[in-house]
């Protein structure tokens, strides 16, 4: 029997319903206000503001010059898989070699190593305050997000006492990110000890996101897939985009073991096939070459950090943790002085002193009355947008009485 007409628009999945990315969207927000010719001072977007290195650039041009424009095999050409297996031996003492490297831009290789471990009813222990992205692709995949909080108190690490806490029998894999966006906050080598013997005790997954492994003030970074009974249940993520000023490269890396690389590659090669190819010959110049680059744009963020977030801190009613990495300032304001939630708040701060942020709320509950700025900016913008915060702060009621 023929089926009766449905005329109208076609529905879209419920997975369509996710929201857009809070970061994302603010910067465009700034953006447009920029085209207006309205002086923003922009720390939103986690975007180093240097160049990309010249060897970089040089090797992308020459791969183009050579021809290198076609397809090349899905997981990464074989220099560059060689290259990271290399790297994240000496420099992480992951036990991998070139074939549990998948070639991949960062932000898609968390989200493919989560399509690959976690299925609907599975529970997922993300970081809170952590990346906006991680929740929505647990969503995806069919997997509950259940939050740890990461307490301002002990510098926003993620404990293993508050990670087991919130283990259950429907608990299939830990996200780690240190150092961590939006906190800049670092575990510590013992944090990591705990939560791998959390993992193997309870047979769960470890995803590793250490894209800014590279801006790391202090103290030893490790990584879990170094750690004994690590390398079997850990998928670590890295990449260029933080650390080599390359976000617009999309490049960067998943390494894990054999099974569960092989089930990434499977899904890379149903999506993107894999990353442009002449950016991979790019990237094994940057992950083979000369290193002085990146220790000058750490120590730059670090003089950054050193200068914005004592600054921060002497605000009215500001309390800021120093970060240990990446670069990002993450302070609380106290709502007595400032009066508004940090979704207002960041409106007000843009509408009346011109600068941007990102409400603490995007990236959690626990982030509920901070603010993230990025200081990613020149110094010079840095100093001005204290001048700015200084000026609201002197107009605030609670200040005048």
């Amino acid at each position: 029997m023929r089926q009766p007409l449905r005329r109208g628009v076609p529905r879209l999945s419920a997975r369509s319903g996710l929201q857009e990315s809070a970061t994302t969207a603010i910067g465009e927000r700034v953006r447009e206000m920029q085209r207006q010719g309205i002086d923003v001072v922009a720390l939103t977007l986690g975007e180093p503001d240097f160049d990309t290195p010249d060897h970089v650039k040089e090797a992308a041009m020459a791969a183009i010059r050579a021809g290198k424009t076609k397809y090349v095999s899905a997981p990464g050409i074989p220099e560059l898989r060689a290259a990271i297996s290399r790297r994240e031996q000496a420099v992480n003492h992951i036990p991998c070699e070139a074939r549990h490297v998948l070639v991949t831009p960062s932000k898609l290789a968390c989200f493919l190593g989560l399509q690959s471990c976690v299925e609907p009813g599975d529970e997922v222990l993300l970081p809170d305050p952590g990346w906006v992205s991680y929740d929505p692709m647990v969503r995806w995949a069919g997997g509950t997000p259940v939050a740890v909080p990461l307490e301002r108190g002990t510098d926003f690490r993620m404990r293993p006492e508050a990670v087991a806490e919130r283990i259950t029998p429907k608990t299939r894999c830990i996200v780690l990110n240190s150092p961590s966006n939006p906190t800049g906050g670092v575990n510590t080598p013992s944090d990591v000890r705990g939560i791998v013997e959390l993992a193997v005790d309870h047979d769960l997954w470890i995803l590793s996101d250490e894209i800014y492994q590279g801006i790391r003030y202090e103290g030893e970074h490790v990584s879990p897939a170094s750690l004994p009974g690590g390398w079997e249940r850990t998928w670590t993520v890295g990449g260029l985009s933080k650390s080599f000023a390359m976000t617009g490269w999309r490049i960067g890396w998943l390494v894990a073991p054999d099974n569960a690389v092989d089930a990434a590659i499977r899904l890379q090669s149903h999506t993107i096939t894999h990353p442009t190819s002449f950016v991979q010959d790019a990237a094994v110049a940057a992950v083979t070459g000369s290193q002085e680059s990146v220790r000058q744009m750490r120590d730059e963020f670090r003089a950054r950090r050193d200068l914005f977030v004592p600054a921060l801190r002497e605000l009215p009613g500001v309390s800021c943790p120093l970060p240990g990495g990446a670069f990002y300032a993450f302070p609380s304001f106290d709502p007595g002085i400032w009066g508004e939630d940090d979704v207002a708040l960041c409106q007000r701060i843009l509408q009346e002193a011109r600068v941007a942020g990102t409400p603490g709320s995007a990236f959690g509950s626990q982030g509920r009355g901070h603010i993230r700025f990025s200081y990613a900016a020149s110094r010079e913008r840095l100093t001005e947008a204290i001048r700015r915060l200084q000026g609201l702060a002197q107009a605030l009621p609670a200040q005048r009485a």
